[in-house]
């Protein structure tokens, strides 16, 4: 599902401590993610959302973890062996066509698509299968880095939601980003 792929060795760079200090998952996460839910991390790298969204969850939920980069995945699951959550985490590996979420339709209560959607040749297909996947009421927490997508773009973007049917319920501040809260 992708244009320009974000590099394998860049993934470390995005679990840096600085970043949780400026961007902390559990804080941006928390108002939107409770026990017992079912979520989707689209784009998940290494996890950077992927374990504060399975600590959130709790026992009785789960995290589905999906990427294009098995790589990724790979590290990711390590991480999730070590923190002790890779009970509540389920991993896969989607194709550049599709999420390959299917199976998942009409139940999850949220998904996460930060940093991923300006990287897909068909962001039209992705916000398509993620809203087929969330259950009526559920959401899409959608942010993008304001230093690759310019606030025209992001608007576009959620325009292209809207066309899908994705309710805009407002704008996140997430630091250096554009971000909506969208539903279902």
């Amino acid at each position: 599902m992708s244009q320009h792929v974000c590099p394998f060795w860049v993934g470390y760079l995005l679990l840096s401590p600085l970043r949780k200090l400026i961007t902390n998952p559990e804080r941006i996460l928390k108002p939107f993610v409770r026990s017992g839910m079912t979520v989707l991390d689209a784009g998940t790298a290494m996890g950077f959302f992927s374990l504060p969204l399975a600590r959130l969850v709790g026992e009785s939920g789960r995290v589905v973890c999906i990427d294009l980069q098995e790589r990724m995945i790979v590290s990711l699951k390590k991480r999730a062996v070590k923190a002790g959550l890779e009970a509540r985490m389920e991993f896969r590996v989607c194709t550049a066509e599709s999420l390959a979420i299917d199976d998942l339709k009409g139940r999850l209560d949220f998904a996460l698509a930060i940093a991923v959607v300006h990287e897909l040749p068909d962001p039209r297909r992705f916000l398509t299968e993620i809203f087929s996947a969330l259950k009526k009421g559920g959401s899409l927490l959608f942010s993008e880095p304001a230093g690759h997508v310019s606030r025209d773009g992001f608007s576009s973007s959620l325009s292209l939601a809207r066309a899908v049917g994705f309710e805009i319920q407002n704008t996140r501040k997430i630091v250096r980003s554009h971000s909506a809260l969208l539903t279902k």
